[in-house]
């Protein structure tokens, strides 16, 4: 028989929690201390709340950020009410751990770049715990050891990303603008790749569309004169004075040669040269239709759209045809923006260009994250156009549309 203590109670058993004790989170808090200590911490996140009151705490996502040189955890706290954020150290990301889950939250989910965790809260007992391979991968400036080489890398002062806040002068990239510094690298990687198509010898000459901010025409300006020590005769073309005018400062701040701002429309713009690379970025609607369809009179050697809203298609698309796509209007919408750019890439083969739709960037950071990315071919034969032509009217039949923008804006020019 077990011993009993004066008290008669058996020892063996353990006490049961009283007055809102309750055992520690020895599970969750042990992983997330090891995933930082091992360095392999990517994100947390804290839902499942155990409070129904309008104020309790309903999410927590914690994810790396970098301030002031330093690794800090950035808490994100949210209630019906309100969000808020916090900077944290480890130790302090410990103990708010400690103090939320199992008290106002009760599932965890720890990412790490060795593992999916899963923690669940079980009310005193042993807390339940599912490990799934990873789906995420530190990302540049997280703090980690493995970091993606990039055209610009992290660390090394580049004019252009200090003069417009996406660099501080040492080099170190803003926490606030990685999302921007990584879409900047991954547009270069996306010119990269068809430089070869490009003439070898010569200015090459650029006209970027709707540039607004111009973050990435003067990405390409880098890439080009800076990395490849290529000469430039770089276009951008905007309808907003204000924007004209203070890329132009930029310009003549940074004494960009080779690169100059132009009010003016998609439509009406005349190149003074044959243009090489045509760029049109989130231009809105139909305007990367003229965009494609300017690049295509000028035969431009590559052509890189990423487009934004788009409504025409989803106005004209026909309801009979795709009933069970088109009857519900969010459906509708996304499926109609996946048929433009089907249209868009379907039609630019018809016209002789080798073409790709591939990821701009992560769709955590903007929906319109498509890049149709065309090379005009020299070996197209009659056979070749003859099915693409084919496959282009078919699709507009399966879409019931008989016409539409880009087909007008190549046919007749504004």
């Amino acid at each position: 028989m077990p011993q009993r203590t004066k008290s008669g109670k058996n020892p063996k058993k353990a006490a049961k929690p009283t007055g809102g004790e309750r055992p520690p989170a020895v599970t969750l808090i042990s992983l997330l201390a090891g995933s930082i200590r091992e360095r392999t911490f990517l994100r947390l996140v804290l839902s499942q709340p155990l409070s129904k009151s309008e104020s309790a705490i309903s999410k927590v996502t914690v994810r790396l950020v970098e301030v002031g040189g330093e690794t800090k955890y950035q808490w994100a706290v949210r209630s019906q009410l309100q969000e808020k954020h916090e900077n944290l150290t480890m130790d302090e990301l410990i103990a708010q751990t400690k103090s939320v889950f199992g008290v106002n939250l009760g599932d965890a989910h720890l990412f790490t770049t060795q593992a999916d965790l899963t923690v669940r809260w079980n009310y005193g007992k042993p807390q339940k715990v599912k490990r799934k391979p990873p789906t995420q991968q530190p990302s540049e400036g997280e703090g980690h050891n493995r970091q993606k080489q990039y055209l610009i890398p992290a660390g090394i002062p580049c004019p252009f990303l200090i003069e417009i806040g996406v660099m501080l002068p040492s080099g170190q990239v803003r926490p606030t603008m990685y999302h921007k510094f990584r879409q900047i690298n991954r547009y270069l990687e996306f010119v990269e790749d068809i430089l070869p198509q490009l003439p070898s010898t010569g200015p090459i000459h650029v006209v970027d569309f709707g540039c607004g901010k111009s973050y990435l025409t003067f990405a390409l300006h880098h890439l080009l004169t800076r990395i490849h020590e290529r000469e430039v005769k770089i276009v951008g073309l905007d309808v907003k004075a204000d924007v004209i005018d203070d890329c132009t400062r930029v310009a003549e701040s940074l004494k960009c040669d080779g690169i100059e701002f132009h009010l003016g429309r998609i439509e009406t713009y005349v190149p003074s040269e044959q243009v090489h690379l045509a760029v049109s970025l989130h231009a809105c609607d139909t305007a990367t239709d003229d965009a494609i369809a300017a690049a295509l009179r000028w035969k431009s050697n590559v052509i890189l759209a990423v487009p934004c809203c788009q409504h025409e298609i989803c106005q004209t698309i026909s309801r009979q045809s795709l009933i069970g796509l088109t009857e519900y209007g969010i459906l509708k919408e996304r499926f109609a923006s996946l048929a433009t750019d089907a249209l868009r890439a379907q039609f630019l083969e018809l016209q002789g260009y080798k073409t790709q739709v591939l990821e701009f960037i992560e769709t955590e950071h903007t929906p319109k994250n498509l890049l149709i990315r065309s090379v005009r071919r020299t070996d197209a034969t009659a056979q070749d156009l003859t099915a693409r032509r084919e496959a282009y009217e078919g699709l507009k039949d399966i879409l019931g549309v008989k016409d539409w923008h880009l087909e007008r804006a190549v046919s007749s020019p504004k």
